[in-house]
């Protein structure tokens, strides 16, 4: 069963997500449930409590811009939050979906943004569409993802390799925050109102079954921009990765992920991967 009320899903998670004194509120007794509760939120952006339960249970998906900014600066969404909460009233016109989301996932890669790649190289590096299959990659990604089975299929997918192979648990010792960012970047936009994402979905459902499902019905689709991840390389150790997920033209739709090391260790690490092959041939 798959989410159709993901508006009310990216009110409740933020509103649970914020605390008491971020808004300026004194914590009182100890609550039953994690951050604000619905009253708090409705008094700040002053809408009544029925009106936010309304929209929080999907009875309601079509708020006024001046409700939306209310909840936004109740809610403290930053640029990109705010961005996703529109995106998601706007999913529930019926003609919101023809606007986007019926085009072939984008595979040809053009080549200046090839050429960016190639200037990347060693640092690791992937282009992806919006489905998570990688479309081009440089050779520090190769030789960090390849060993762990990512690379291994004719198609590689990100999405499919986090949430199916068994081999990127032990790769991945924060598994369950990179699943997490996997579902959320294929919720991202329309979803199953797109037929290829959908047609994603519906594999993913039965070959992950509820790893998948149960993310789709409590992962908002807003992945992280940026952030650390820690991956368990069979040759280089545990490594310390911060990426940064830049976003191209829109007629691209596509999107590359730059992996740089968190900390001196993983520098170091990398470092040695790279001179491994050379180490080799000089043997």
């Amino acid at each position: 069963m798959v989410s159709e009320n993901e508006l009310g899903l990216f009110l409740r998670t933020r509103r649970e997500a914020i605390t008491p004194a971020e808004v300026g509120l004194p914590a009182g007794p100890r609550r039953r449930a994690p951050g604000l509760r619905r009253s708090e939120v409705a008094a700040i952006a002053r809408v009544s409590v029925e009106y936010l339960t309304r929209l929080e249970q999907g009875r309601d998906r079509r708020p006024s811009p001046q409700v939306l900014s209310a909840l936004a600066g109740a809610l403290l969404l930053s640029a990109g939050e705010r961005a996703h909460l529109l995106r998601l009233t706007k999913a529930s016109d019926p003609g919101y979906n023809c606007l986007g989301g019926t085009a072939l996932p984008a595979r040809t890669v053009r080549p200046t943004v090839r050429a960016v790649l190639d200037r990347l190289d060693p640092t690791p590096a992937v282009l992806l569409n919006r489905l998570g299959d990688v479309l081009a990659h440089t050779s520090g990604y190769e030789q960090l993802m390849g060993p762990i089975g990512l690379l291994d299929p004719p198609q590689p997918n990100v999405a499919r390799f986090v949430l199916t192979d068994e081999r990127a648990r032990a790769a991945y010792p924060d598994w369950e925050r990179v699943a997490d960012e996997e579902v959320a970047a294929l919720k991202q936009g329309p979803f199953r109102a797109d037929p290829h994402i959908a047609a994603l979905a519906d594999d993913l459902t039965v070959t992950a079954g509820e790893v998948f499902t149960r993310r789709v019905e409590t992962v908002p689709g807003l992945p992280g921009a940026s952030g650390v991840v820690q991956l368990a390389h069979p040759a280089a150790g545990r490594l310390r990765l911060a990426y940064e997920v830049l976003e191209l033209a829109a007629d691209d739709d596509q999107r590359m992920v730059v992996l740089l090391p968190a900390d001196t260790e993983t520098g170091a690490a990398l470092d040695r991967l790279r001179t491994q092959p050379l180490q080799l041939l000089a043997g």
